[in-house]
């Protein structure tokens, strides 16, 4: 299959690697080119996993956007959700009927990138669908090498607009067979681990994080107090999908730390995989890394939004979002990803429904 990946970061690297190998004609852009160079060069990135390390060759790799996603049947953009309006609006030329969008996760990007393209006079029918994590557990090791030290064995997955999910699932299961369909895209933002594991792990460490030049979080960084501060807010986040309709599985978060019961999103023993790589023990700046500005500046803003939209109490949450933005200096309950700033919080829950079924174009 024709797949563009959009992005340089971590997850990006990993799917063009993974997927190249796979035997996918995979294209892959970055804007900076500097960073970009030795791929530009070679087409090749160095993929490093449990079978070894070998060279895997990409179809294409530019700095010119419009080639890399012409023609292509899927469009991969594993960035963080910071990044979704200004890619979306890089996007608008060049995009075309019938391509399915992958935001892998999406803190309920597809609706706020469809929204995007809109404004942006893009009228192309594309398809868009939001996971609940990275299909990788990567990081890279300089410029052309990724490590995947795991690979999702289910990927929740929601369509925006639902309406299209039997199209968007036949594509998606041809490349990531462990995609598991969801209701629509508001089940699948609700379905984001993010928000739920990386609050309490950089709030409730922020001493030693800003103290030590690395720390693990997911080391010594997991203790039993921060793992009941999981489960509560795990509890808060499946009484909401409750409330909006959304069944089990929720995928508790609960599942990534237990060898036994259901298997979670990245199979058994995820967190015994993320602590023995040794890749997770890294410098985290609390005003800039990506688990303050997407998981929780986005994520938790939108978790605790829809709680209040529903009337189902999150104090956790709320809390937590509160003390992230005593941390940064900036009210994330009134500038981060909420309903209200996505333009949604005076929808009734039929509307709401509605929406998600139809799309844009069809409601408002």
């Amino acid at each position: 299959m024709e797949i563009a990946v959009i992005g340089g970061g971590n997850g990006s690297y990993a799917a063009a690697a993974d997927l190249s190998e796979q035997g996918h004609q995979v294209r892959m852009w970055r804007r900076n080119a500097k960073d970009f160079a030795s791929i530009l060069d070679t087409r090749r990135l160095i993929l490093k996993d449990f079978n070894g390390i070998r060279e895997v060759e990409l179809s294409l790799v530019s700095t010119d956007l419009g080639q890399v996603v012409k023609g292509a049947k899927l469009v991969i953009i594993p960035l963080p959700a910071t990044a979704q309006t200004s890619v979306a609006l890089t996007l608008a030329p060049y995009l075309e009927d019938g391509q399915i969008i992958y935001l892998t996760p999406g803190t309920f990007g597809s609706y706020l990138m469809a929204k995007s393209l809109r404004q942006a006079g893009c009228r192309a029918d594309v398809i868009f669908a939001e996971s609940g994590t990275l299909p990788y557990l990567a990081r890279k090791h300089g410029s052309g090498t990724v490590v995947v030290s795991g690979r999702t064995t289910r990927l929740p997955t929601g369509v925006y607009p639902s309406n299209k999910s039997e199209l968007a699932f036949s594509i998606l299961k041809r490349v990531f067979p462990a995609v598991v369909p969801l209701q629509d895209a508001l089940d699948g933002a609700l379905m984001n681990a993010g928000p739920i594991i990386h609050p309490p792990l950089i709030l409730m460490n922020a001493g030693p994080i800003e103290h030590f030049e690395k720390w693990d979080i997911h080391n010594e960084g997991t203790q039993p107090a921060i793992r009941r501060v999981h489960d509560a807010l795990d509890a808060e986040r499946i009484a909401v999908r409750e409330q909006l309709g959304y069944a089990a599985p929720h995928f508790p978060l609960s599942d990534h730390y237990s060898l036994e019961g259901d298997e979670w999103m990245y199979g058994r023993a995820a967190h015994e995989k993320l602590v023995d790589s040794a890749d997770w023990h890294e410098h985290l700046d609390l005003r800039t890394h990506r688990y303050m500005l997407e998981d929780i500046a986005c994520g938790l803003a939108l978790l605790v939004s829809i709680g209040e939209w529903v009337g189902v109490p999150v104090p956790v949450a709320r809390g937590l979002l509160a003390v992230a933005s005593a941390v940064i200096g900036e009210d994330l309950r009134l500038t981060g990803r909420t309903l209200e700033n996505l333009g949604l919080a005076t929808l009734t829950q039929s509307q709401m429904k509605l929406l998600l079924e139809r799309g844009l174009g069809n409601v408002l």
